[in-house]
């Protein structure tokens, strides 16, 4: 582990979208971590319902109560946000952080938002030799608030619980990101719905599960005060009447039901792409293992020259360079279906084999 600044070396504000904007409709997207179904038919059909109310404010307090209950907590403790990225730049604005720390390598848009926020941000960077796993005394006593990913973006770890929660601290804000939790059956390790743990911020997302990025909805769990701080720093009306219809609709039985599924299904599907990946073996290509989240991290020799390949051969994987602790030689790669692993395997073999020359 060591901490550093940002010393420019990072494009923060790269994301997977980019890797498929231009001339993405002509490739295959393993850049992206929304799942590939989504959203289902019964979702779109809710949401295209509440478009003959958008001549009223949008009102989401009904939203807000489904998301609460999802969770078994009171309204006061959750904060419905345009996504779980608008939720980083509120923690940003509206907390007064003295020695913020961020735990990398993770989604870079809390540094982000810290560093436009005016904040000078500490990293602490997880090593590939330790698997990328946490140790909280890593952490330095005196960091007032701290960002960690569970299940991490991109390395796929999924912390204990426990071993979080050794990080909280009276007097300092821990903000947990658990947008890809619902994708990791039974949401294991799952810090929301926690009220014992001092100074938790739970971050969520509704947009990859449910293939709602185009929508912008997530929402944040939190004490009462640390909720009515980030609520102050909104503008008003932040989400959408069709976003709030979609997060009531996405809290549901029947949605909890359908995702819970597609989590196994996930699952099963990971295994698949690992043990194809394992088979260009350990000198060839590393795999970060044990993957828990919808992607799955890779290093190997030649990685920017064997993604150029794999656009020419029409797939698109996500850069891992741009996120703090990762070098040019990762490639992160989201979990698809069975059959389009398997061309994604067989053009991975071809790409390998134009890289070397």
């Amino acid at each position: 582990m060591r901490t550093e600044h940002d010393g420019g070396q990072h494009d923060l504000r790269h994301h997977g979208d980019a890797e498929v904007r231009d001339d993405g409709a002509a490739l295959t997207d393993l850049a992206v971590n929304v799942r590939a179904d989504t959203p289902p038919p019964w979702l779109l059909e809710v949401i295209a319902g509440s478009l003959g109310g958008l001549a009223a404010y949008p009102d989401g307090r009904a939203a807000r109560a489904a998301v609460a209950g999802r969770h078994g907590l009171p309204t006061e403790r959750v904060l419905l946000t345009a996504g779980a990225a608008e939720a980083f730049v509120l923690l940003a604005r509206a907390l007064r952080a003295r020695h913020p720390v961020v735990v990398h390598p993770q989604f870079t848009e809390p540094e982000a938002a810290l560093q436009d926020a005016g904040h000078v941000v500490d990293r602490v960077l997880l090593r590939q030799r330790d698997g990328f796993r946490l140790d909280p005394a890593l952490v330095p006593e005196d960091a007032d608030l701290v960002v960690i990913g569970n299940p991490t973006n991109p390395t796929s770890v999924l912390h204990p619980a426990a071993l979080i929660t050794e990080l909280a601290r009276r007097g300092r804000t821990l903000v947990v990101d658990e947008a890809f939790m619902d994708a990791v059956p039974g949401e294991r390790e799952a810090l929301a719905g926690r009220t014992d743990v001092p100074g938790l911020v739970v971050l969520r997302s509704l947009t990859k599960t449910w293939g709602l990025a185009g929508l912008r909805i997530g929402y944040v769990l939190a004490d009462p005060g640390t909720i009515a701080e980030l609520e102050r720093a909104q503008p008003l009306w932040p989400v959408s009447m069709p976003a709030l219809v979609a997060a009531e609709a996405c809290a549901a039985p029947r949605a909890l039901a359908e995702a819970a599924h597609a989590a196994h299904r996930v699952a099963s599907d990971r295994a698949h792409l690992v043990a194809g990946l394992r088979e260009f073996g350990p000198d060839g290509l590393y795999v970060a293992e044990p993957a828990e989240g919808p992607f799955v991290l890779v290093r190997l020799e030649r990685a920017p020259a064997v993604r150029r390949h794999l656009r020419d051969l029409g797939f698109a994987v996500r850069r891992g360079d741009t996120f703090p602790g990762l070098g040019k030689e990762w490639l992160r790669l989201a979990v698809r279906d069975r059959v389009t692993v398997n061309r994604f395997l067989q053009a991975l073999d071809r790409a390998v084999t134009l890289a070397a020359g």
